[in-house]
């Protein structure tokens, strides 16, 4: 198991473990210990599928966690069901058959990553389909859950964008607050490309056209358009055009689904956008219990 799958299985086995599913007392109380179930997940909603693959994990985390489940089960799904496909309202996306207790004490944690993880690939579908047919790629960023990053990440990527640093050690990325400690722009990027280790890109942060003439005189190898209007973005992008053509241009702050596409037309290679995995509203779906058959 590499490092990331163990850092999803943690995660999995924090939430079990945070909602006591192996102390259901109600599903203790009420249900007999051998009775088998059947349960449906469905999508109340139009949507983007992610984490699909949580579902037999968690089962098996929970089993471990229990020590005491050996009941066989399976998850069912249909060959057009995978992560990344249109959900249409009221289809089916997995089905569930094991112990019955199993499925009602793991129901909210698998309902919980399925309902984030395709919000965010909902999200991100939307704002890929806005700038279709212009040569943009959607970025998210660390915006995102504390714990949840690879998940989250994953379903940005599921949704048709790119993710851009998964953490802190993935690149430089040179922002005001290391501009204004650091003595100025200059200074910065001095320090930055004396100090890079390998073959990192060093981005740097620009609010203005002042600093992108000194970002790029001073050796900025991509740059970060901050906050700046439409407007101010094609000024920009005529700006490199003439110093350096071939310098990467990404535009963030304040992009909606209502603008993403006049930043797009600019002529910008990528758009960044926080709200994918802070502000993404979660998928609506269903986890219908029956007997199994």
């Amino acid at each position: 198991m590499d490092w990331n799958s163990r850092r999803i299985t943690a995660v999995i086995e924090n939430a079990l473990l945070e909602d006591r599913a192996t102390r259901d007392a109600t599903s203790y109380a009420c249900i007999g210990p051998n009775q088998r179930a059947a349960a449906t997940i469905v999508s109340r909603q139009d949507a983007i599928l992610s984490g699909i693959g949580s579902i037999a994990r968690i089962l098996d985390v929970y089993a471990e966690l229990d020590g005491a489940v050996t009941s066989h089960y399976e998850v069912t799904t249909h060959p057009e069901i995978f992560d990344g496909i249109r959900l249409h309202k009221g289809q089916s996306i997995a089905v569930i058959r094991h112990n019955a207790r199993v499925i009602l004490s793991c129901e909210r944690v698998i309902l919980n990553l399925l309902q984030r993880l395709s919000g965010i690939a909902t999200l991100t579908r939307k704002f890929v389909d806005q700038v279709s047919g212009t040569k943009v790629k959607i970025l998210d960023t660390r915006k995102t859950i504390p714990g949840l990053r690879n998940l989250d990440k994953y379903a940005v990527r599921c949704g048709g964008g790119q993710n851009h640093r998964l953490d802190l050690s993935d690149g430089i990325l040179i922002k005001n607050n290391h501009i204004g400690l650091a003595g100025g722009i200059a200074q910065a990027l001095e320090r930055a490309h004396h100090n890079r280790r390998g073959e990192q890109m060093i981005e740097i942060e620009v609010r203005n056209l002042d600093e992108l003439e000194q970002a790029l005189r001073h050796g900025a190898e991509a740059i970060l358009l901050d906050n700046m209007s439409v407007e101010e973005v094609k000024h920009a992008v005529e700006s490199c055009t003439r110093a350096n053509p071939a310098i990467p241009l990404e535009a963030s702050g304040g992009i909606t689904l209502e603008n993403v596409r006049a930043y797009a037309e600019t002529g910008v290679n990528f758009i960044s956008v926080g709200a994918l995995t802070h502000s993404a509203p979660a998928v609506d779906m269903s986890l219908r219990v029956g007997p199994a058959d």
